[in-house]
């Protein structure tokens, strides 16, 4: 069971972004804040967890919650202001998304930037850690992964139904094949060398 809290006197809300490592498509954060002493043992880092298993939390969450909130940060935000500072920016927005204002945040990973006035602290695989923090990793992954397959309906031949904009085989297949699409990170390196010489 994951822990409900890291500070009991303060209304506490976890931060999580998913998609910093996707070739396309935006960088979508969650921020969640959970009842104090909340607890289900389903909850888990969302990479843990089966997609059916994600799928059902995310509509428990969201009724448990005393707020939630899903953010992005756009493919243009993301090439203009670099990878790190666009996950910093959906998280930001998530939390000023909220319709209660949280007293403290715990956000995931070893870094955070913000202009938010709220003191944070980071938590290195903090998905697996606290409850709050891996409920936001769920929602973001599922809302996320559920926006690539619609972007994969008007892009096919990427793979983005499976590989939701990851580097996988299928995706580099496809941008050899078919280019890249306006939602391709231009920022990012899309292909190894040996790809782009045919080797």
């Amino acid at each position: 069971m994951l822990r409900p809290n890291l500070e009991y006197d303060k209304l506490e809300a976890g931060c999580d972004e998913v998609g910093r490592g996707c070739l396309c498509g935006p960088v979508v954060a969650a921020a969640v804040i959970l009842p104090e002493g909340y607890a289900n043992e389903f909850i888990n880092d969302s990479k843990k967890l089966s997609k059916s298993n994600r799928e059902n939390l995310v509509e428990e969450i969201k009724a448990s919650a005393l707020a939630w909130s899903i953010a992005e940060a756009s493919v243009e935000e993301i090439d203009e202001i670099n990878i790190l500072n666009a996950s910093f920016l959906a998280m930001s927005r998530a939390v000023k998304n909220l319709e209660v204002i949280p007293q403290h945040l715990l956000i995931d990973g070893n870094r955070f930037k913000t202009d938010l006035n709220i003191p944070f602290d980071c938590i290195i695989k903090g998905d697996g850690k606290f409850a709050s923090i891996a409920a936001a990793s769920i929602l973001a992954k599922v809302y996320r992964d559920n926006l690539m397959s619609e972007f994969a309906k008007t892009y096919p031949g990427y793979g983005w139904e499976k590989n939701v904009g990851y580097p996988t085989k299928t995706h580099r297949a496809g941008i050899i094949k078919l280019g890249l699409t306006p939602i391709h990170r231009k920022s990012f390196r899309h292909l190894p060398i040996q790809l782009e010489l045919g080797l």
